[in-house]
């Protein structure tokens, strides 16, 4: 295959799969980094590799298992900071295609202090679509260790969001806000 031909067999795949991929992105890397930076060097990892694609419909999972895994080499290399209880994020989202943007900017900040599998999981399977057993394959873990994830997972948000809730309305009701 030639290198126009490779570029147009992989713009074919990429481009059906493309807004899913970046809601993705968007949301397991909020706060931590530009989402765009994951899918550009996604994006370059999946051309040089897409030899080794073995089922064109599996192609977002490919490209997702290939996020997933610079995220791990990332916070290997730099041994990240973990964000304390009490941190609060400032960044809103202004590229979120909504007309709720405040909740969007609940949920990605509360995404935020999740565990990164927990986190990951959530978004594969609420915000991607993904099946538990697409996630089983792209976490390269058990069908019970995703479920144990997403309900893990989802009881810390609605604590958090719950908690946030709150502590919103008090500050309305008593002025504070």
């Amino acid at each position: 295959m030639t290198s126009k031909d490779k570029q147009k067999y992989f713009l074919k795949l990429y481009e059906p799969v493309h807004d899913r991929f970046e809601r993705f992105c968007r949301a397991r890397v909020y706060g931590d980094m530009e989402p765009k930076d994951l899918m550009n060097e996604s994006l370059l990892v999946a051309f040089q590799k897409i030899d080794s694609l073995q089922k064109e419909e599996q192609f977002l999972s490919f490209l997702i298992g290939i996020s997933v895994r610079l995220l791990a080499n990332n916070h290997k290399k730099k041994k990240e900071d973990v964000l304390p209880a009490n941190a609060h994020l400032e960044v809103i989202d202004l590229n979120a295609q909504t007309d709720s943007r405040s909740d969007v900017y609940f949920l990605y900040q509360a995404l935020a202090l999740l565990p990164a599998e927990q986190k990951e999981c959530i978004i594969l399977f609420e915000i991607s679509g993904f099946s538990i057993k697409e996630i089983m394959q792209i976490q390269d873990v058990s069908v019970s260790a995703v479920k144990q994830r997403l309900r893990r997972g989802r009881m810390r948000l609605k604590e958090i969001l719950t908690f946030e809730s709150e502590h919103k309305t008090k500050e309305v009701k008593y002025g504070n806000g």
